[in-house]
């Protein structure tokens, strides 16, 4: 269905009193911005020169400028909400954290976002420091931060803005696994979403407000349960599972807006390609009656703004020499897509893993476990830069070797296909292992079928009671996407290895031109 339209006995039996009394809202929304601050390639890295000259590319701040500027003249009252993770994703973020996304959201003037686990990726205090810069109100519902000195008292669960003599209320969301994605730190809890959801619109209403939007970083799934089990919500703008949806477009994953409960539920995909545009009706008692609206994609027919692209020149010319340094070549595309390195082999996960492995193996080290959550864009064919490597390996992670057990091991290889229906990042991307999976199997429950070794005689079955040293990344040693079991003092571990960008880089310069492949080392049966 392109769109569905709710009605009630008093939306259908409309006066012209009644009419005059209906409240129009547009919901401008974005969502895992990512610190695309220039425009992106079709891959989702950076966009090469001439390429955007070309209108082969999509999104960057200057085009959101125009197209904003649009969106609000064609609306009777707008406002625009993010759904989390502005921060990382780039070398702007890397170099200058949160201070360029602050900029540039005051810039576009946002009315509200949620925090996004990302926003944690350096703690509480660089979060606290981008919410003292910013012009907007940064929200978080399901989280105690009574006791972390950078939040406490600051960071709010709701607001409420007034748009149009109305006022409304705005609920923050944030995943309850925020503690495996990134570093919050001990002083913070999270909790269940629907009751934390719940508890703010009983607040909300008991204040007078009857239009109510969550702003959730909590994914699409989490977002039709919120949905179905929460009374008094009436949009849901989210993000978080990257999920695009559109009346229009084969490649959606639902519909525009997804209607669960009676909830509108809607999301934008990612790094800013589409600027989300939700058009509401609400009637004098603040009920929905009408919601349509579609992703705009911000495609070379959107023009940029000449000065923020000047500013982002600007801000850009400390990164230039980093960036467009060409370490290496591919012979091919490389495939980073995370709706498929989430979910099964690919060949970024691949590259990355073979990569790891190569550095390490000299020290006796066997088997290589990346996460996919880790890996953030592909790599187009032809000259590769740093800031495309960057682009693919944010996160400034380390390389960690340690030592595991065979049983551990397949442990670890269970969570890591444990979410796999919700495409979560903790899938695991391998080199010198080869393993089955079964998705029949319930979650933790032996998913994992067959595992194999690599060996001087070749692949054979992995040996429980062994000891296999193993190399990953300094965020899942951690414990990091769930995998507790490769944290501890007592894995002989060595945990400051190179940076893992570093690693791929000279890895791919050592291989001449790149050709991209999979070879079955994952299965699913």
């Amino acid at each position: 269905m392109m769109m569905r339209i709710l009605t009630s006995v008093a939306a259908l039996g409309l006066t012209a009193g009644m009419a005059a009394a209906e409240y129009k809202l547009t919901i401008l929304h974005t969502n895992d911005f990512h610190a695309r601050f220039e425009p992106i390639s079709k891959y989702d890295s950076g966009c090469r020169e001439g390429d955007n000259a070309e209108g082969k590319c999509f999104g960057g701040s200057a085009r959101l400028v125009t197209a904003l500027e649009d969106a609000r003249e064609r609306a009777d009252n707008a406002i625009l909400v993010d759904g989390g993770d502005q921060f990382q994703g780039s070398l702007f973020y890397t170099y200058y954290k949160g201070k360029v996304a602050a900029e540039m959201m005051n810039k576009l003037g946002y009315d509200g976002m949620t925090v996004g686990n990302h926003e944690f990726d350096d703690g509480p205090e660089v979060l606290r420091g981008f919410m003292d810069a910013v012009e907007f109100p940064v929200l978080m519902s399901n989280a105690d931060v009574s006791a972390e000195p950078a939040l406490a008292d600051v960071l709010q669960k709701s607001t409420v803005i007034e748009r149009g003599g109305e006022k409304i209320g705005l609920i923050g969301l944030t995943p309850e696994d925020t503690h495996d994605l990134a570093s919050p730190g001990a002083n913070i809890s999270f909790s269940d979403p629907v009751a934390a959801v719940q508890a703010e619109v009983d607040r909300l209403t008991e204040m007078g407000v009857n239009k109510i939007i969550v702003l959730s970083h909590s994914g699409y799934k989490v977002d039709q349960i919120v949905a179905a089990e929460t009374t008094g919500v009436d949009v849901i703008v989210g993000g978080h599972s990257n999920t695009y949806l559109s009346n229009t477009s084969e490649d959606a994953v639902g519909p525009y807006p997804t209607m669960v409960n009676d909830v509108a539920i809607v999301q934008a995909y990612a790094y800013g390609k589409f600027l989300g545009e939700l058009n509401v009706t609400f009637d004098e008692a603040g009920t929905v009656t009408k919601a349509a609206g579609e992703p705009l994609i911000m495609d070379g027919n959107v023009a940029e703004d000449s000065d923020t692209l000047a500013r982002i020149a600007e801000l850009a010319q400390p990164l230039d020499e980093i960036r467009n340094k060409v370490v290496a070549e591919a012979a091919s595309a490389v495939e980073g897509d995370r709706t498929i390195c989430r979910i099964q082999e690919c060949e970024m996960g691949n590259l990355v893993a073979d990569a790891m492995l190569d550095r390490v193996k000299d020290q006796g080290v066997t088997i290589a476990i990346a996460n996919s959550g880790g890996i953030r864009a592909s790599l187009e064919p032809g000259a590769v830069t740093m800031g495309e490597v960057l682009t693919v390996l944010p996160f400034q992670n380390t390389l960690s070797t340690f030592e595991i057990t065979g049983a551990d091991l397949v442990a670890a290889l269970e969570n890591g296909v444990s979410q796999v229906e919700e495409v979560k990042g903790r899938f695991p991307q391998v080199a010198g292992l080869k393993f089955s999976w079964d998705g029949s199997v319930a979650a933790n429950e032996g998913r994992v079928q067959e595992v194999q070794v690599a060996s001087d005689a070749g692949f054979v079955p992995l040996d429980p009671a062994k000891t296999y040293r193993v190399v990953t990344n300094d965020y899942v040693r951690k414990g990091g996407d769930g995998y507790k079991i490769f944290a501890g003092d007592d894995k002989n571990a060595y945990d400051f290895g190179p940076d893992l960008a570093d690693v791929l880089a000279e890895y791919l310069a050592q291989q001449g031109p790149y050709q991209a492949y999979t070879d079955g080392r994952i299965s699913q049966e």
